[in-house]
């Protein structure tokens, strides 16, 4: 039976349900990528694998979920925001067979805004999963962040985010685009959920590599707005510890998350809007 809403409230239930799915099944990849990253800050760097094992072996196997209730408050409307900000950007300003520019314009847009919306809940999920800040709660960390450090706390990191969600989804959705144009038009059309992963995860392994150093910025700005007040500062610490390599700490569990959260995130919506009746 066909549901009641507009296609624009559609797709944004469909981008929140695929959102708390991805975040639900991938929360820990996400915090052993925060750790690792973390650990340069701290002087005691640390691999996925040491830091995976500390982690349960300190907190037991819930530890890996630490900040799912923040990333959760973030992802659920984020997501939502994304999907419905692309489709109603498609449906009023898209051409039918998009270019590889428009595809990544259309998705970088669509994430700068989603992103501006939810980046306190960034700051606050990012500062969970370091395990160096004590929040009892996500009102708490709302509230004690704005005391502390006032809206510059709360949006700490903003333009290094920007700089990696908005190309990286951009990317995403261009490259995703792409793949799927290349398919023979009988595997395409039989729109098989496995189709729409395959691409999804192809997509985002090159949409991570080409963000990564941005996302490393981006959690020292969050973790330490104090010490790391603009993007330089940041580039200038992490170049001067570890020089390059520095800026891909967190590559393989960073990619991995990203490219199965995209790529489910994606076949989800998909299929949920096909089923609403507005699927290609």
């Amino acid at each position: 039976m066909e549901i009641s809403l507009s296609p624009v409230a559609k797709s944004f239930l469909a981008g929140s349900f695929s959102g708390t799915c991805s975040t639900l099944l991938f929360q820990p990849l996400d915090l052993v990528k925060t750790r690792v990253q973390s650990s340069i800050t701290h002087g005691n760097k640390v691999g996925m694998v040491a830091v995976f094992t500390n982690v349960v072996k300190d907190e037991t196997l819930v530890g890996l979920w630490r900040g799912l209730i923040p990333s959760i408050t973030r992802c659920v409307p984020g997501v939502g925001v994304y999907f419905s900000t692309i489709h109603y950007l498609r449906t009023n300003y898209g051409s039918k067979d998009p270019h590889p520019l428009e595809s990544l314009t259309l998705g970088a847009l669509a994430r700068c805004f989603a992103g501006v919306s939810v980046l306190p809940f960034t700051v606050i999920k990012t500062r969970y999963e370091s395990g160096t800040f004590a929040y009892r709660g996500v009102s708490q960390a709302l509230i004690g962040i704005y005391s502390r450090e006032g809206l510059k706390g709360l949006y700490s990191g903003l333009a290094p985010t920007l700089l990696r969600d908005a190309p990286f989804s951009g990317l995403y959705l261009m490259f995703y685009s792409q793949i799927k144009k290349s398919l023979p038009p009988s595997i395409l059309h039989n729109g098989s959920p496995i189709i729409h992963f395959q691409c999804g995860i192809l997509a985002g392994m090159l949409a991570s590599l080409v963000t990564q150093p941005a996302d490393v910025i981006k959690t020292h700005m969050q973790l330490n707005p104090q010490k790391f007040c603009n993007i330089k500062s940041a580039v200038t610490y992490v170049f001067e510890r570890e020089g390059m390599v520095g800026f891909w700490r967190g590559l393989i569990p960073r990619t991995i998350r990203r490219t199965l959260i995209s790529a489910m995130a994606w076949t989800i919506y998909e299929e949920f809007m096909k089923n609403c009746g507005l699927g290609k």
